[in-house]
């Protein structure tokens, strides 16, 4: 093979879990494996003895695996990364009885951090949010959506953002930014959440759209958040400007969120807990995602299960994620987030690991990645491992010994 065509890696001494859809063991599992990269994509993925050629002669650079298992980047498909202050002391009062709803009416909830967030220059909030990112890059997490929503002016909604976009720059990590305006009314609208509808809709969204700080547009459908007439709204508007939308529904009562975001053929519907079959068939029919937040119903202490077994039957892609936020999900870990969807939810193993692979591309409306094969973004995780249903089953275990971003390795614990 002529040198210009060399593959710019090559990784033997491996099993890989492709994560393809439909693998009838739910991983798509590929013993002694390689894959090759070139160019920052996947150029060969399978049965090492079906390399075109000598590996001398297909790739500058030959790493070996040691054994372990490749599987694609993780994905964290919801997350508020980008924020200030923390809310600690809600965490003793849920403790001590107060519901979420309780919390919210008081003051509490989403408008504190909205106080902390408006005050935080964006050196402070990007300092603020670098140990948690650099928590899920630790754990093999290539691609993180990061939402705003603690602003909830223009002004300190594009901080947020900008802030998001900055993440990109500083870490290896490619980064989706959402526009969370419509999350809580904010304490200087309080009593009217349509002006504060006719505002966001008017003025911030397209401030951020012109800006190009977002790649997607989320609201809060709930009764402590956003009606269903008050999110139509927001989505048309996002329609409008040629941004996606995805929606917090179902979380804590069924408002018909589900059912409306996927009228608008949005990305996803998260939390779900409270979904009929109503909504998980209209999810279905527009192909929208759901996204799963264990630690949230964890945090929380909720009882009522998402509806997984029409999930499955109607076929949506379950992708799973940390929900990071300060008030009910303070998680740093995706890998828990894996247990969490097993014990919890009753996913399986696979299930879980396709929940942040190819479930979560699905859910940020990212094609190019989420699966090992040819053509792919070539976002990969070298794990120590024997089978990949350990990354479910350990509990403050960090097996990843090596990342891919794009082609470029990071983190190469046992490379040769």
């Amino acid at each position: 093979m002529p040198t210009a065509a060399l593959w710019d890696s090559l990784w033997i001494d491996l099993s890989i879990a492709t994560l393809k859809d439909g693998a009838d063991d739910g991983y798509g599992a590929v013993a002694d494996a390689a894959v090759g990269v070139k160019d920052g994509a996947i150029v060969f993925a399978g049965p090492r003895r079906d390399l075109p050629g000598p590996m001398e002669s297909l790739a500058a650079h030959v790493h070996s695996g040691g054994g372990g298992w490749m599987t694609p980047g993780l994905i964290d498909a919801h997350t508020h990364l980008v924020y200030g202050g923390n809310r600690a002391r809600e965490f003793e009062m849920r403790l001590q009885g107060a519901s979420y709803e309780e919390i919210a009416r008081a003051g509490g909830g989403i408008v504190s951090t909205v106080a902390a967030t408006r005050a935080a220059d964006e050196d402070s909030l990007l300092a603020a949010a670098l140990p948690r990112l650099d928590s899920l890059l630790a754990e093999g997490v290539t691609t993180v959506e990061i939402k705003s929503g603690y602003g909830l002016d223009t002004a300190s909604e594009m901080k947020m953002l900008r802030v998001a976009r900055r993440l990109a720059e500083v870490r290896p990590v490619d980064v989706r930014a959402t526009f969370l305006g419509a999350h809580a009314v904010p304490p200087e609208r309080r009593g009217d959440p349509d002006g504060y509808i006719d505002q966001l809709c008017a003025e911030t969204l397209p401030a951020v759209a012109q800006a190009g700080l977002a790649d997607a547009v989320d609201a809060f459908c709930e009764g402590i958040g956003f009606s269903i007439d008050q999110t139509r709204r927001v989505f048309e508007a996002a329609r409008a400007h040629g941004l996606p939308v995805k929606l917090h529904a179902e979380q804590l009562s069924n408002l018909g969120g589900a059912k409306l975001v996927a009228a608008f053929g949005g990305l996803s519907a998260d939390h779900i807990e409270h979904l009929d079959e109503e909504g998980v068939v209209a999810m279905a029919r527009a192909g929208t995602a759901a996204v799963l937040l264990p630690g949230a119903f964890y945090a929380l202490r909720e009882t009522k299960l998402p509806p997984i077994d029409l999930l499955r039957r109607h076929g949506v892609p379950m992708a799973l994620s940390t929900d990071n936020n300060p008030g009910t999900s303070p998680v740093c870990s995706l890998l828990l987030m894996l247990s969490m969807g097993c014990t919890f939810f009753r996913l399986t193993p696979a299930e879980a690991l396709a929940g942040v692979t190819r479930c979560a591309a699905k859910a940020l409306g990212l094609s190019d990645r989420g699966v090992i094969a040819p053509g792919m973004r070539a976002d990969l995780v070298l794990w120590g491992i024997d089978h990949p249903a350990e990354l479910s089953y350990a509990i403050g275990l960090n097996p990843c010994r090596a990342v891919v971003n794009a082609g470029i390795v990071r983190a190469p614990r046992i490379l040769s």
